[in-house]
Parts: C-alpha cells; sequence; structure tokens
C-alpha cells in the first residue's frame, strides 16, 4: 500500500504543474490568493477527494467481495489497472482516443460556489474547495479509479489524500510560477503524470492477476 500511496502523491506532483496549473491555477490566480486562503481552497480540494475515494474504495470491496463469491477475486484491481494503463498514457500523449466532454451535472454546485464567494471571511475558500473538487477533472477521475482498485474505505482514501498533497506544490507556487510552469515544463510534467499513472494501473494490475499466474 505504500508504493501505491507513493506513486499517487508522485502523480499529484507531477500532474499538478503540468494540468492542475491549467485546470485551477487561473482560480487562485484571478482571485490573487494569499498562503492562508490558497491553503484553505486546497484542503477543501483534498477533503473531496478523500470523501470521493473512499466511496470509490468501498464500492470496490462490494465488487470484489460479490467475485470471490463467484469465484473471480480482485477483479476490481485487474479493470481499475487496465483502465489506469490506458487513462495514463493518453494523459501523456502516448495513446490518441476520441475526446470525451465531461459536463458538470446541474445540480447548483457553480451556484453555491458563487453564493460562498459573496461571503467576506477567508474561511470561505474552504467550503469553495470542496465544491470544486467536484469538477470534471481528467486527471483527478483516473486516480479515483486507483482508489477503487484498493478495495477499501481507508485505502481509498488515503490514495485520494495521497494525491492531492501531491498536487499542493502547484496550488502554492501557482502565484508565481504558473506562466513559467505551463509554457515551459507544462507538457513534460504531464506526461511524466501520466506515466506515474501508468506505473500505477500496472501496480493494480499485477496486483490482480497474482492469484492466478505464478512469477
Amino acid at each position: 500500500m505504500d508504493g501505491i500511496l507513493f506513486i499517487a502523491f508522485t502523480a499529484g506532483l507531477l500532474g499538478g504543474f503540468g494540468h492542475c496549473v491549467g485546470m485551477c491555477g487561473p482560480i487562485v490566480v484571478s482571485w490573487n490568493l494569499p498562503l492562508k486562503p490558497n491553503l484553505l481552497y486546497s484542503a477543501g480540494r483534498i477533503t473531496t477527494y478523500a470523501f470521493v475515494g473512499g466511496l470509490m474504495g468501498l464500492t470496490g470491496s462490494f465488487v470484489n467481495t460479490a467475485g470471490q463469491l463467484g469465484g473471480i477475486q480482485n477483479l476490481v484491481a485487474v479493470l481499475a489497472g487496465i483502465l489506469m494503463i490506458g487513462a495514463g498514457l493518453h494523459l501523456a500523449g502516448l495513446l490518441p482516443l476520441p475526446a470525451v466532454r465531461l459536463n458538470v451535472p446541474d445540480l447548483g454546485l457553480l451556484r453555491a460556489a458563487r453564493a460562498v464567494m459573496e461571503t467576506e471571511s477567508d474561511w470561505k475558500f474552504y467550503p469553495l474547495g470542496v465544491l470544486l473538487g467536484f469538477l470534471p477533472c481528467g486527471l483527478s477521475y483516473t486516480v479515483f479509479l486507483s482508489a477503487a482498485g484498493t478495495g477499501g474505505l481507508l485505502p481509498g482514501m488515503a490514495t485520494m489524500v495521497s494525491f492531492g498533497i501531491g498536487t499542493l506544490p502547484a496550488m502554492l507556487l501557482v502565484g508565481s510560477l504558473a506562466s513559467f510552469a505551463r509554457e515551459r515544463a507544462g507538457a513534460r510534467l504531464r506526461k511524466a503524470g501520466g506515466l506515474a499513472i501508468v506505473l500505477m494501473g500496472a501496480v493494480f494490475l499485477v496486483r490482480g492477476i497474482r492469484l492466478y499466474v505464478h512469477l
């Protein structure tokens, strides 16, 4: 499990500069967030990641239980590994795939975010991060697959918290380094983050099939 957490952190660190700078960077820059509000915003995002990661881990646990009853063990890990390898190669620009548009559900998410921003306290940035953490994001959605592959509530949460912590440097430095990171190194870091996800997918794939193959 420690290896998965390290890879999740690495994917967040590399993907943070290669992807999150472009996704969440404009939010941080447009509001000119100093350290405290920036940390609160990121803490909100990580809270959402942990919540969804826990749900995904539970879902993986239920599917694995059903698979064990049916004589098929580690089904989620195998499926998650395959999907993550494909998604990671796509994020790294090595596997062209048809464009898939992710739409934000009309659940009042953005209206709620605007309402939160009308308050004066710096603490508003924590619930704002919680809300915007649910916005469609190819990088985080891919790592959610790894949370499902862990097959448990706490491992799923830990995986997404590690990923979220990995994105912190990019978010905290975005005000001064966003332009440089995005223009000069963004493509390379995005590719490296995608390859880290491929590695994570390979780990889950091997974990899922090791009961049947004697290496």
